[in-house]
């Protein structure tokens, strides 16, 4: 059932989404920890991973991300849930990394939910989601992908954290599975990555297939950039 391929491609989710939540709670966290700053070094790893495993698991990193990809049906289900598994197991084992690093543990910061929150997450989200479609359906280098999200922190940071993650957030700890608090850090980002990628398909190109394959520039890509010219050439 999970062959080596599919193992890679959650351990490659795990892995990346843990590696982001570290750099954002070390930032964040740091001296320097201004919404600027925190956006180079996430958009820096998400640039550096993108790299490194794109062509693995398609480099979500990002359970909003997932979402947002199948609703326009480019994640089959259970592929999506078991994504959005490792994502947030690798957020959580992040917290763990780095309250092991700093030698204390960290307060909750979610709070109530708030509407104000929720829109600026959903902005965020929605130019990250927005951008990562474009890179993907145009083949552009995946590793832009950093830079979009990087734009999508400091948007959102006008009016909440900014993480534009709930993977992330779950680790910063900004909200809590099994309550109540901060989940403007969910909805938001839900809201903006399904808005984002529906809207490109919808209205920015005709040639919207295999994105995580594009997006990973793996060998699904150059197929249906082929079948693309055999179709036009008809």
């Amino acid at each position: 059932m999970f062959g080596r391929k599919k193992i890679a491609m959650l351990v490659a989710e795990f892995l990346g989404t843990g590696f982001l939540t570290l750099v954002f709670l070390a930032v964040q966290r740091s001296t320097i920890g201004v919404p600027y700053f925190v956006a180079l070094g996430a958009g820096l790893i998400v640039a550096a991973l993108a790299v490194a495993v794109g062509n693995v698991s398609g480099a979500h990193f990002n359970p909003a991300i997932t979402i947002g990809l199948w609703t326009t049906r480019k994640v089959k289900t259970f592929a999506a849930a078991a994504y959005i598994v490792v994502q947030l197991l690798g957020g959580w084992a992040a917290y763990g990394v780095y309250t092991y690093f700093v030698h204390s543990s960290l307060q909750p910061i979610g709070g109530h939910f708030t509407a104000r929150i929720m829109i600026a997450e959903a902005v965020g989200m929605f130019i990250f989601a927005f951008l990562w479609a474009a890179i993907a359906a145009q083949r552009v280098v995946a590793s832009w992908t950093g830079a979009a999200y990087a734009l999508g922190v400091i948007v959102a940071a006008a009016a909440s954290i900014g993480f534009i993650n709930p993977a992330v957030a779950l680790g910063a700890r900004a909200w809590d599975i099994w309550g109540t608090m901060g989940w403007a850090y969910v909805a938001g980002p839900l809201i903006g990555a399904i808005v984002g990628f529906n809207l490109y398909q919808i209205f920015f190109t005709d040639q919207y297939d295999s994105v995580t394959a594009r997006i990973s520039g793996g060998s699904s890509t150059r197929s249906t950039a082929s079948k693309s010219a055999k179709s036009r050439k008809k």
